[in-house]
């Protein structure tokens, strides 16, 4: 897991997403938005196509999608929240059966590479003033962290990742002495 942090503010979240949206990069825009909505390993995400998230014969976007995970050979079924369907619909233009969902500008067919996706997260954090320690993985960290703030429990979490064990997902949802503060503050407030 290394020195990947989640990223921890709102709105640093909300500007990534809006960077690649302003600047027309649509695709890239996708990428963010499915990687922060669906807590997808990026080698899975990189893996979708568009049969995987749009019903072609019905002309509508899927409710949930299924996959077989890379690393772990688990089944993996996520549902596609209303901010990944919008991202999806401002990318449809490019809907195409067979075809990559963050597909490369060369082939359709095939998906941006990892490093690719990489590139794209890291020079966008950059641009905003805050790529430090932020990867691909990143997103996926910071579906959880987001999730756990909320009130999710760890458990469900550790379901949502695909993890063998709580402890693995507590290391993971990198929880910081601001969040502990955080929640004796909460706490006092209640009793």
């Amino acid at each position: 897991m290394g020195t990947t942090q989640p990223i921890r503010s709102k709105n640093q979240i909300r500007e990534l997403a809006a960077y690649f949206l302003e600047r027309g990069e649509i695709r890239n825009h996708v990428l963010i938005v499915m990687s922060l909505n669906t807590a997808l390993r990026i080698c899975d995400l990189l893996r979708l196509t568009w049969d995987d998230v749009y019903d072609f014969e019905n002309k509508r976007f899927r409710e949930r999608v299924t996959l077989t995970e890379k690393k772990t050979h688990k089944t993996k079924v996520f549902t596609l929240n209303k901010q990944a369907i919008a991202a999806l619909t401002a990318h449809k233009s490019s809907a195409k059966r067979g075809c990559a969902l963050i597909a490369s500008r060369k082939w359709s067919n095939r998906p941006i590479s990892r490093q690719q996706a990489y590139r794209i997260i890291r020079d966008g954090a950059a641009a905003l003033g805050f790529a430090s320690r932020v990867s691909c993985h990143s997103l996926r960290k910071t579906f959880g962290y987001l999730a756990w703030k909320a009130g999710v429990s760890p458990a469900v979490i550790m379901e949502i990742y695909n993890h063998s064990s709580l402890a693995v997902t507590q290391r993971y949802l990198g929880v910081t002495q601001d969040d502990l503060d955080d929640c004796y503050r909460t706490l006092a407030e209640e009793i």
